[in-house]
């Protein structure tokens, strides 16, 4: 069980990778407002640098249009992010975890095969591109770190029982004939009711841009969205009549086929839906033992790193300098 929720990790870290664009063309910030501080977390600084660096990249790797209104909107996204990467860091450092150079580089590496380029190759166009290397680095230790957290400290926590795999499947026998949906998600979640109002305006443009074509879904997903299978564009998979949130799943009954909905509140935060396919549940459909099983772990231990991340966050000194 223990090694395919690590194999699963794994592919939920190369997917993470794989959202990278390679044309990168914003121009820079000025030198002046690069020196200001954006946030503190903790005892360490983000920039506001570091924040016009990343949204070089989520700008055109999520295909999103490059006016200010949009920029306005992200930026905070973008913050908030960064934000989470650091808390991460952080952690990997009070348990001893350590990103090494070499890692580092062979994901690199990697990143630039995928996109036919050998690194040097990669690393020349980022630099015209006005992009600064250290930040997609920064983002790739970031992931690994988390990675290497959950396998150590939260994989252990989770457990699936033949039980749990026996109740399973017995609901979907007993649900035979209802409808399941192959979903994917992007969940933008808020705290305050000040959160909520630019939450929901950044879900607005996002939906726009979407349905207009000018952002694919998933890779959307993979930037903004805080669900189980962001890195994954979204995709939640298979779902049942009453598995989502009661607002999510009235809405999911109302759609058609490959097809975005409006973004959907909850009390939790803002949901918008893509219904990739609709079928009958049948014995055709039906997951074997062992595919169930590894939903139902992936299931948990997204859920456990995500209350892990919540508790370091809740714990953390958080202060935004650019406002919410």
């Amino acid at each position: 069980m223990g090694s395919n929720f690590k194999e699963s990790r794994m592919r939920i870290f190369v997917a993470f990778l794989m959202m990278f664009a390679v044309l990168l063309t914003a121009p820079g910030s000025p030198r002046a407002m690069s020196e200001q501080i954006a946030a503190i977390v903790n005892q360490d600084a983000i920039s506001i640098s570091d924040v016009n660096d990343r949204m070089r990249l989520i700008m055109t790797s999520s295909g999103l249009a490059n006016t200010p209104e949009i920029m306005n909107k992200v930026s905070q996204q973008v913050l908030a992010s960064l934000i989470e990467e650091q808390i991460k860091l952080q952690e990997a450092e009070r348990l001893g975890i350590e990103v090494s150079d070499e890692e580092i580089d062979k994901a690199f590496a990697s990143l630039a095969e995928q996109n036919k380029f050998t690194p040097e190759q990669f690393t020349e166009i980022l630099k015209r591109s006005g992009v600064n290397k250290a930040t997609m680095e920064r983002q790739i230790q970031a992931q690994i770190a988390w990675t290497k957290i959950v396998q150590s400290a939260v994989l252990s926590q989770v457990s699936v029982t033949d039980n749990d795999v026996e109740d399973a499947l017995a609901r979907m026998q007993a649900n035979k004939g209802t409808t399941e949906y192959l979903v994917a998600e992007i969940f933008l979640p808020y705290e305050t009711s000040q959160e909520a109002s630019n939450v929901q305006q950044l879900a607005n443009r996002l939906v726009g841009q979407i349905r207009e074509g000018q952002a694919p879904f998933y890779k959307v997903a993979q930037e903004f969205s805080k669900s189980a299978g962001a890195s994954n564009g979204g995709d939640l998979g298979w779902v049942q009549q009453g598995q989502l949130a009661q607002e999510v799943d009235g809405v999911l009954r109302t759609m058609a086929k490959e097809t975005v909905s409006a973004p959907i509140r909850s009390a939790s935060g803002y949901h918008i839906l893509y219904l990739r396919d609709i079928r009958q549940i049948s014995d055709e459909t039906m997951p074997s033992a062992d595919d169930m099983k590894q939903t139902i772990g992936n299931q948990r231990l997204e859920r456990a790193q995500r209350r892990y991340y919540l508790d370091l966050k809740a714990s953390a000194f958080i202060e935004n300098r650019i406002g919410s």
